[in-house]
């Protein structure tokens, strides 16, 4: 059915650019029926459906041979799908032609109107590439990220591989390419980790129980990070602290900050700096958050008042 409304899509076209030719006649005139049939060829029209018939039945025919090639050469899936999208887009193009030229009678007039609405048709489509491009010379010089970069926008984490005139590609850590439009860029935020450096911050959590060797947790997530072999030396490693409220426990979180020596090596660094500081938490006896339960000291006061509720009255 989709593919029916499609290909006849010319056909309402071109029915609407002939009421408007005659109506550009003479628009101060009455609208004449026989102006507007003379532009009708109707024979044109009756073979105009049996060249929009043979259109779907080809459609249909090539999306069969297309499955079953598909199926049987897997590894020419992709190839298969490519050559059938240029072939639908080719058939639905000269459908179109061919309808409207045998259906109408094709004058100096109806060429006039017909290229004022392909150009109206166009311009609205290309409103959006053009604002694209645009964004796209913006970007090279007023240089949000780069190239290599390690960038997050909408949701998205990932290294740009391209900047292009109408869109930025990049190719996120689950290995998945994502385009984005450059004119989205200029009006929504994206944070860049390195902007044409190697080495980028990470931010590796860590949480304690608060009744834990507060200084020997800082000192083992240093020693965690200093001996990784992904670190970045000559960048400061910090080590802060504060204490959170995690369901139904008090807990202390601890993030360590320090600078991977090339941002690929990102979730290598994040996983060895865990791997270490876990070991040497397990080593040193240092504990995760835990509901604590304390005992609280009665005093002598609140000791001897059952002996004297004991007495007789």
């Amino acid at each position: 059915m989709n593919r029916t409304l499609r290909v006849s899509g010319p056909i309402l076209l071109a029915l609407l650019t002939v009421t408007s030719v005659a109506a550009a006649q003479d628009l101060s005139d009455p609208p004449d029926v026989s102006k507007i049939v003379s532009f009708v060829r109707w024979s044109g029209v009756f073979i105009s459906a049996f060249v929009v018939a043979g259109a779907v039945i080809a459609l249909r025919f090539l999306g069969g041979i297309v499955t079953r090639l598909s199926a049987r050469f897997a590894h020419r899936r992709l190839l298969f799908s490519k050559i059938e999208s240029f072939t639908r887009f080719f058939v639905y193009f000269a459908t179109g032609i061919v309808v409207v030229g045998l259906s109408f009678q094709i004058n100096q007039t109806v060429l006039t109107l017909i290229g004022g609405t392909f150009a109206v048709a166009v311009g609205f489509a290309m409103r959006d590439l053009v604002a694209a491009m645009i964004a796209g010379v913006t970007i090279m010089f007023d240089r949000p990220f780069q190239v290599g970069d390690r960038v997050q926008y909408a949701g998205e984490y990932g290294d740009i591989t391209a900047i292009g005139l109408r869109s930025v590609r990049m190719q996120t850590l689950d290995d998945n390419t994502v385009t984005i439009p450059n004119n989205k860029i200029l009006t929504d935020v994206s944070s860049c980790g390195n902007y044409g450096a190697l080495d980028m911050q990470v931010q590796i959590d860590f949480f304690v129980g608060v009744d834990q060797d507060i200084e020997l947790a800082e000192r083992l997530i240093t020693e965690g990070i200093l001996s990784s072999r992904y670190v970045f030396l000559d960048k400061p490693v910090v080590v802060i602290m504060k204490e959170e409220i995690k369901e139904d426990y008090v807990a202390l979180h601890l993030r360590g900050k320090a600078y991977v020596l090339d941002t690929k090596y990102e979730k290598a660094f994040e996983t060895d700096v865990t791997k270490r500081v876990l070991l040497a938490f397990r080593k040193n006896g240092v504990h995760p958050p835990a509901v604590l339960h304390r005992t609280v000291d009665t005093g002598p006061r609140q000791a001897e008042q059952p002996s004297a509720r004991a007495l007789p009255s």
